[in-house]
């Protein structure tokens, strides 16, 4: 079994941040997920990834990895120390992870493992929760959708019907009571289901909010202008004000996430300047320079 170094995974320090880890997941994961990147790998990289911040962003399990120590490699063969505890997890094979994350954190023993009864008395316990992880996209993160789920056991193929809720984070767990992996006694225990959400080509969840890059002509940000703004519930109209800068954010109040409160969607302005490409363009601009008394070095101090 080979050691997996999640900082490396995700290409952070040891002692990074619970922002840090975040903010390096997100970035790989809109880099390598299946459904935007077909190069060969993409797939196993993707896993990897979600794999590390699976265990990093836990501070349970991340204390409990941090416990190994700082000298194992990737790749190094690798066995826990006698007596390892793995009782910070709970996916017992249903998660995809690799044979290492099962080593650490899968539950291990179970009563339902002798025969339906408890070897010290008593009735079996009921198996321990089965997890799974669930991809969706935003539109249905937002809106809430029903999905039939196809799920393989020891018992055979069954199909399962989830309701995601509107207004779902990723990394939230959904419950199916007594949906789960059955035990030899015959007794399902529930299934969890994470919520993964796909990264989308126009918005960014941040949260419950919602970000959006939205560009401008240059004479929209000088004199002010109303714009259609696309939002996950329909296009709305944004005021933006005269003088407006690159870089500038404004927020649509209630635009984001569903939930209580709603989050909001914040506009990030672009301003692009069009090309002089005929003579009536460039002298107009030629005008302009010679109206302005205006150098934007000299407001960064540069001049």
């Amino acid at each position: 079994m080979e050691f997996q170094d999640y900082y490396e995974t995700l290409g952070v320090s040891r002692s990074a941040s619970d922002a840090e880890i975040k903010a390096a997941y997100r970035k790989l994961a809109r880099q390598y997920h299946p459904d935007r990147n077909t190069d060969s790998g993409a797939e196993d990289r993707f896993k990897a990834i979600s794999e590390a911040y699976e265990v990093l962003k836990d501070p349970a399990k991340r204390q409990q990895y941090d416990a190994l120590g700082a000298n194992w490699q990737n790749g190094q063969q690798f066995r826990p120390p006698p007596g390892w505890d793995a009782g910070a997890g709970g996916f017992g094979g249903a998660s995809g992870f690799s044979d290492f994350f099962e080593t650490l954190f899968g539950q291990g023993f179970q009563a339902g493992d002798f025969g339906g009864q408890n070897p010290f008395g008593g009735r079996a316990a009921r198996p321990s929760p089965q997890t799974a992880r669930i991809s969706i996209s935003l539109e249905d993160a937002f809106n809430g959708i029903k999905r039939r789920l196809t799920l393989n056991d020891s018992h055979g193929a069954r199909q399962v019907d989830v309701q995601i809720p509107k207004g779902i984070r990723s990394g939230q767990k959904i419950r199916l009571s007594g949906q789960g992996r059955a035990g030899p006694s015959g007794q399902r225990g529930d299934l969890l289901l994470e919520v993964d959400i796909k990264p989308h080509d126009v918005f960014e969840l941040d949260g419950s909010d919602i970000r959006v890059l939205m560009p401008i002509a240059p004479w929209e940000a000088a004199l002010g202008s109303k714009l259609e703004v696309p939002t996950l519930a329909g296009s709305v109209t944004l005021k933006v004000p005269p003088g407006a800068r690159t870089g500038q954010s404004l927020r649509l109040r209630g635009r984001g996430m569903p939930g209580s409160p709603a989050g909001d969607q914040f506009v990030t302005l672009q301003i692009q300047t069009p090309r002089a490409e005929t003579r009536e363009q460039r002298e107009l601009y030629e005008r302009m320079a010679a109206a302005f008394s205006f150098d934007p070095r000299r407001e960064h101090g540069r001049a």
